[in-house]
């Protein structure tokens, strides 16, 4: 089967990819090529010309300036500026020309840059007359005979035959402008010295004879436009004149001393007569290397087409040998069909019967849940067969995680659900407790605890409905002070006893955020006193910052690590969906219980290690959530703290008061009464504070009783003077901020605990004298 495959497939599939690599490397490579090469030519070579013209001049003067010393250099000066600006404009032109053009190439062109490096060198020796005629001579024909070099190379790249011919021909053209000068500059000097040496004679000679046949021999092969320049300057009075002043300088032969009487009218017209004539032969190897150029440039953009259109032949090819193969897989239908068969059985009927026990919790052994496949060979078909198999064991192993996961999706839920339980059930044993104790001084102590579980237990119950998602039931219409959100913190704190808080700002948090925010602060504090000493207190600063209210919760617990407190910051800036086989019993689900609200919120909540040793959670209040405390809101300050007298138990529909929060400094077993929570009116909105009503039983009632009639008290009747009635409020309330000091807060419990020894003593001294007593 490998073998057939290879043939059907394979086979085609290589010959159309190696039909596709040759024909589209090769002509793309060459249109490429081409076009790099005839990129250079336009490039560099062409703006070349004229640079190479203006030093071809600069050779003139300076052989000149040497044959004749008292010449006036400023025409030199000039030139030499204007030879500078070309190289320069030359240089920038092939820094991005050169850059994907042939070694060979390139390579030319850094000897010939290297020869114009020379040029300040050569142009100083001229200038100090330390050099002579001959060496300036020779320097400037060999940084020429480089450019030449250039040319040639870029001509001889060229693939295509007519452009490398024609490059050729360009190149030829500007030797003969080169020859044409280096004649005229020997002239020059020889004017200048007033001699004419038979060296310099015989290199004339052959100058002047070189470049008319040179010229005449390319002239049939030059392109239209150079042509046409060509014919212009044979045809011209300038090129005929020329031709007899070399002939009669030819026949002068060798002079010295003076020039002979038949050049010395030639002598004043030499360069008017020279200028003209090379500044036409430049012009036409222009014209010529441009035709030239842009027939290769041509030609590289029709390779590159060309290798456009082979790539679509290959790919063509390609598509048609896939289709005859797909034609001739047809061969294999039986076995292709009995898999397809097998699988839909396994994949219908097994793997839905496997699922849906999985569901019903039964357990499966190894061998069930493998759903092995019949062997179907070790060929493709068969790894096919496999595959399917790996795919179906995969789907089960995904089932059996997520029965897993609902398994312990489910113990989260029930440790959850059973954590309430507890504190209901201490709630409980209290009320049952208070049913013997009516009258007891111990009433208002049991009340307060019995509060203050009944809190946790809302408190653990609304954990489950944050955590899927839903909204606290509390709602609050009006801004609740800070300080009073923060007592209700306290009062749905396990050991509530163990907080303190320093001061709080006299601000006010909007009634839409005053649940969710005691909530969070209350999950917060609830981490403090879990894991922190029990002797030890847990700080609460309040305070206004730039851009809200920030709530720094400090305790002296055992700390987290550093990876630990990087988590739960983490966890408490994105609000993740719980992990529920992480949660476990769902013991630790207030960090995401708080992450939850903050992000509802927009609170910000940070994890930092304490200076005590511990942790401090800060928690930042944005200002959206701040408002200003209005004038006629009630506000509960830490430092007041009413004292209540024993009170009758309250008839039914009786509107309880707010549970306190007591301070660090008082006893467990002592509880203060000071507002914790802002209580809600039914509607939504912050009710005011109210008294407890009085209850209504009727002395029948009291009589028909099983239980012993207890004394009647008239109320404040045994108490002190000073605490009979509430002297008039002058001052304000103190801020909401004031900072309690411990003396203080022994103070106001050592008075609570006078008065209530003080009602005891008195109630007893009643009962000793027979006073009248009635149902409270």
């Amino acid at each position: 089967m490998r073998r057939d495959v290879i043939r059907l497939v394979f086979i085609p599939g290589l010959v159309a990819l190696a039909l596709w690599f040759v024909a589209s490397g090769f002509l793309v490579s060459q249109g490429f090529y081409n076009r790099a090469v005839a990129d250079s030519v336009r490039t560099v070579s062409i703006p070349a010309v004229p640079a190479l013209t203006s030093v071809l001049m600069e050779r003139r003067m300076s052989v000149a300036l040497l044959a004749k010393p008292q010449t006036d250099p400023g025409e030199l000066s000039a030139q030499r500026r204007l030879t500078d600006q070309k190289v320069a404009a030359l240089r920038e032109a092939a820094t991005g020309a050169l850059a994907l053009a042939p070694d060979s190439i390139v390579s030319r062109w850094r000897k010939l840059s290297g020869e114009l490096d020379q040029l300040p060198r050569v142009r100083g020796s001229v200038d100090d007359r330390s050099g002579t005629g001959q060496t300036v001579y020779a320097f400037y024909n060999t940084l020429l005979d480089t450019a030449t070099d250039l040319f040639n190379t870029q001509a001889l790249v060229v693939p295509d035959v007519t452009a490398s011919q024609g490059g050729l021909t360009a190149v030829e053209a500007f030797r003969i402008s080169d020859r044409m000068t280096r004649a005229a500059t020997k002239l020059d000097g020889a004017f200048a010295a007033g001699a004419f040496g038979a060296e310099d004679y015989l290199e004339f000679v052959v100058l002047v004879g070189g470049y008319r046949t040179a010229l005449a021999t390319i002239s049939p092969q030059l392109r239209p436009a150079a042509r046409a320049g060509y014919d212009r300057l044979v045809a011209g009075d300038a090129w005929r004149e020329l031709a007899a002043a070399e002939s009669a300088i030819v026949t002068a032969g060798v002079w010295r001393g003076a020039v002979p009487a038949s050049l010395t009218a030639l002598r004043d017209r030499w360069q008017e007569l020279t200028r003209p004539i090379s500044e036409q032969l430049i012009a036409i190897t222009i014209d010529q290397a441009d035709e030239v150029s842009s027939r290769a440039l041509r030609t590289g953009n029709r390779q590159l087409l060309a290798a456009s259109l082979g790539s679509v032949v290959a790919l063509s090819v390609t598509i048609a040998a896939i289709g005859w193969a797909i034609r001739r897989s047809r061969e294999l239908p039986l076995r292709l069909a009995r898999l397809g068969t097998d699988a839909a059985t396994l994949v219908d009927q097994r793997l839905p019967t496997m699922l849906e026990q999985l569901r019903r919790g039964e357990k499966l052994e190894d061998a069930t849940i493998g759903l092995p496949l019949p062997d179907y060979g070790r060929d493709e078909i068969g790894r096919m067969a496999a595959v399917i198999n790996r795919s179906l064991q995969a789907a089960s192993g995904a089932a059996m995680d997520e029965a897993k996961t609902r398994v312990a999706g489910t113990a989260m839920l029930m440790g959850i659900a059973r954590r309430p339980q507890r504190p209901v059930q201490r709630g409980l044993k209290v009320i049952e407790s208070l049913q013997h104790q009516v009258g007891d001084e111990n009433v208002l102590r049991s009340l307060f605890d019995l509060n203050h579980q009944l809190t946790q237990t809302r408190r653990f119950l609304e954990n489950l409905v944050i955590l899927a998602g839903g909204q606290i039931g509390r709602r609050f219409r009006d801004p609740v002070p800070v300080q009073r959100v923060l007592l209700a913190a306290f009062a749905e704190s396990q050991q509530y006893q163990r907080i303190s808080l320093r001061r709080a700002p006299d601000v006010a948090i909007a009634g839409p955020s005053v649940a969710e925010t005691i909530h969070l602060l209350a999950e917060l504090l609830d981490n403090a006193v879990t894991f922190s000493r029990p002797d030890t207190t847990v700080w609460v600063t309040c305070m206004e910052v730039s851009h809200g209210v920030a709530v720094e919760i400090e305790d002296a617990g055992v700390g987290m690590l550093p990876d630990a407190l990087q988590r739960a910051n983490g966890l408490l800036a994105t609000a993740p969906v719980p992990d529920v086989r992480a949660l476990k019993d769902g013991a630790q689900v207030g960090l995401y219980v708080v992450a939850e609200l903050a992000k509802r919120s927009g609170i910000t909540v940070t994890l930092r290690p304490s200076v005590y040793g511990g942790v401090q959670a800060i928690v930042l209040l944005p200002d959206r959530l701040v408002t200003p405390i209005a004038e006629d809101a009630p506000t509960a300050t830490v430092e007041r703290t009413p004292v209540p007298a024993p009170a009758p138990r309250p008839a039914d529909g009786a509107v309880r008061p707010a549970v306190g929060i007591a301070a660090s400094e008082a006893p467990p077993e002592l509880s203060v009464n000071a507002p914790a929570e802002p209580a809600t009116d039914g509607t939504g909105g912050a009710a005011r504070e109210t008294r407890p009503a009085e209850p209504s039983v009727s002395p029948d009632a009291l009589e028909n009783s099983d239980r012993p009639v207890l004394p009647r008290r008239a109320p404040q009747q045994h108490l002190v003077a000073a605490l009979r009635d509430e002297p008039a409020r002058t001052d304000p309330p103190p801020a909401a901020n004031a900072e309690r000091s411990p003396e203080a807060a022994r103070e106001r419990f050592s008075r609570y605990q006078r008065a209530m020894a003080a009602g005891k003593a008195a109630g007893r001294q009643e009962n000793a004298t027979g006073e009248e007593g009635g149902p409270q």
